[in-house]
């Protein structure tokens, strides 16, 4: 009655939707009670007896593949090291013009042993300008190269001044500038002119697509046998040694002053372009000045006022 009582039970328990959970253990206590007791069928109430008949089979299955399975021998070319990938685009990159023959006989020569069909892999890999970039060139031509740019500064009484800057790209050194209320292009072919005059000409001149540089500047460049670079459309980026000078100036100097006319405009400049020019340090050339400023070891440090006190520039004196 015991019996009849807990299997009554049972069934009202199977009878439940959700079907019980059963583990590990469960399956290998009833595939051992199959193989021992007889009468497992009459006892089974929560699977199927075919269940319980799948499950060996399974473990049997798992047992048979477990025995045959074999150590995995590696086979093929090794893997490329990832600090040989990294060089290999390394020299991709800084490097647009060489090919898998050329970076394979540089790796050859550093004792690096990678096969030429392994790097032109690699290189299907990254994508690669079809030709030099604006940075490869900047530094192919900086001794040659002179940018020129507008700025704009507004004045106590409302007017606006253009500042045209004219800046050598080798030592980061401002060559030339000077301000007008009306920019022309008969007046810049002219300050173009007094840039060079008591210098070695340029050979490359970049500037932008402004409407301001007409024939007139064209006409100068040409008989000054200097080339003009145009950047692209709306791309101030490829004019950044002039840019990023013109946000120093902004930042360093016209942020901080109130500008009456043009005067006292070519005076400030005037002052800040020599504190530039001869006493800032810049990072791109090393911690030097665009003129080389010698440095001091022994001597009393002075400080030396400079734009207006704005800046200043610490020496030695002399002993």
């Amino acid at each position: 009655m015991e019996n009849a009582a807990l299997r009554l039970q049972l069934l009202a328990y199977q009878r439940k939707r959700i079907r019980p959970k059963l583990t590990t253990f469960d399956r290998l206590f009833w595939c051992t009670l199959s193989r021992l007791w007889r009468g497992w069928r009459t006892a089974l109430l929560v699977v199927q007896p075919d269940t319980v008949v799948r499950w060996q089979r399974e473990r049997f299955r798992k047992f048979w593949a477990r025995l045959s399975k074999h150590k995995v021998t590696v086979r093929g070319r090794p893997a490329v090291a990832p600090e040989i990938r990294r060089l290999i685009i390394k020299m991709a990159t800084a490097n647009p013009l060489w090919r898998a023959p050329r970076i394979h006989g540089e790796l050859k020569m550093l004792g690096i042993k990678v096969s030429e069909r392994t790097v032109s892999r690699i290189l299907r890999s990254i994508p690669r300008s079809p030709s030099q970039s604006w940075k490869t060139f900047l530094r192919n031509h900086a001794d040659q190269i002179v940018a020129v740019d507008f700025f704009t500064v507004p004045t106590f009484t409302f007017k606006i001044l253009f500042v045209f800057i004219l800046i050598a790209h080798r030592r980061r050194e401002v060559l030339h500038f000077n301000i007008t209320e009306h920019p022309t292009a008969e007046w810049i072919s002219q300050q173009i002119l007094e840039a060079f005059a008591d210098r070695d000409v340029a050979k490359y001149l970049i500037r932008d697509r402004d409407g301001v540089y007409g024939g007139a500047v064209g006409e100068r460049l040409a008989a000054l046998n200097i080339q003009q670079v145009l950047t692209a459309p709306a791309s101030p980026w490829q004019n950044a040694y002039v840019e990023r000078l013109i946000g120093t100036i902004r930042r360093e100097c016209l942020n901080h002053v109130i500008i009456f006319n043009r005067y006292h405009l070519k005076r400030i400049l005037t002052s800040y372009f020599s504190y530039y020019t001869r006493s800032r340090t810049h990072l791109a050339l090393e911690k030097d000045c665009p003129q080389p400023r010698p440095a001091q070891t022994d001597g009393k440090i002075t400080r030396i006022p400079q734009v207006g006190g704005l800046h200043s520039r610490y020496v030695r004196d002399a002993a």
